[in-house]
């Protein structure tokens, strides 16, 4: 069953998938990073990509289109200067310039109902070209 959320053109469905994948990522550690895309057609938000445990944030930058819009959360594991583990969850919300204007509009109106869907973000990043999201502005993030 999926979860709706009401954007401002038209109604828009979370999949199962989404979410169960968001789970899997946050408590069992198996994805390093989830890719999410609207579809136009079915008004799904579905899973676009999924990174193993073993990938890295330059493996999600490289998974994401340069000229159109997606949504991804990427765990980032890190150790304070108390030398504990820590992991924090980022949600990035991707809209490069060179993407469509009704991507654009679909994807800003829709992305608080997906973050509700998605329950334990830590930090939001908007991106419209890659210095925007680079690693450094994740590590400066949980300083």
């Amino acid at each position: 069953m999926a979860m709706a959320f009401k954007m401002a053109t038209a109604s828009m469905w979370v999949t199962d998938e989404c979410k169960n994948s968001f789970m899997e990522m946050k408590w069992k550690k198996v994805h390093r990073y989830i890719v999410f895309k609207i579809d136009e057609r079915s008004q799904m938000l579905t899973v676009d990509k999924v990174g193993g445990a073993g990938e890295c944030y330059g493996d999600l930058a490289a998974a994401l289109p340069e000229d159109g819009c997606r949504y991804a959360v990427f765990d980032f594991d890190f150790i304070t200067v108390d030398n504990c583990r820590k992991s924090k969850i980022f949600f990035i919300a991707w809209a490069p310039s060179g993407s469509r204007i009704r991507d654009k509009i679909l994807y800003a109106t829709s992305k608080d109902g997906l973050r509700k869907a998605l329950d334990g973000i830590h930090y939001e990043l908007q991106a419209t070209d890659p210095t925007e999201m680079g690693f450094d502005v994740i590590k400066d993030r949980v300083k």
